[in-house]
């Protein structure tokens, strides 16, 4: 069974993780996401479940929201030369989340090695606070960047940052 949103939010608590956490109308786009910025200050996030083409693990590339990039240029990136968007059972098989809640912290229900995560360095660098579902469109929690790669490792998952110039 994947972890809970309860289940999550105790984890990060036990890490000694502050988490704020905010319920909303569920929330399936970047653009729906953006009519709750004035009460979620700091950097927010689009996630892309990707799946290569040939043997290797799944990947999480967590990028700015406003971000502009071709996928097929982030897996280059990467060092996967081909891939495509992982499907709605291989999401929910991998990270225990449905279209529309995908999240770095849905990591909490994939075994290491089996997702790669790569985030936006711009995501991080100099806001106090990031904001991502816990597992369900339904609500955003707010996290310090240290804290989310802290946890991130914790789980076993090391993060790999993407250096793509200044946040757009």
């Amino acid at each position: 069974m994947p972890e809970t949103q309860e289940g999550l939010l105790a984890r990060l608590a036990a890490l000694g993780i502050a988490a704020r956490t905010v319920e909303h109308p569920p929330l399936r786009t970047v653009a729906e996401s953006k009519t709750l910025r004035g009460s979620l200050p700091g950097a927010h996030a689009k996630n892309l479940f990707l799946r290569p083409k040939a043997p290797g693990p799944y990947l999480l590339v967590v990028l700015e929201e406003d971000r502009q990039a071709s996928v097929n240029a982030l897996l280059r990136r990467l060092g996967v030369p081909r891939g495509q968007f992982g499907s709605a059972p291989e999401l929910f098989a991998e990270l225990g989340v449905l279209p529309g809640a995908v999240t770095p912290l849905a990591l909490v229900n994939a075994l290491p090695g089996r997702v790669r995560v790569a985030i936006d360095r711009a995501l991080l660098d100099g806001v106090q606070a990031v904001h991502f579902h816990p597992l369900a469109n339904t609500a955003t929690t707010a996290l310090a960047p240290e804290d989310l790669l802290r946890f991130l490792r914790a789980l076993g998952h090391e993060p790999e940052l993407l250096d793509l110039g200044p946040a757009p």
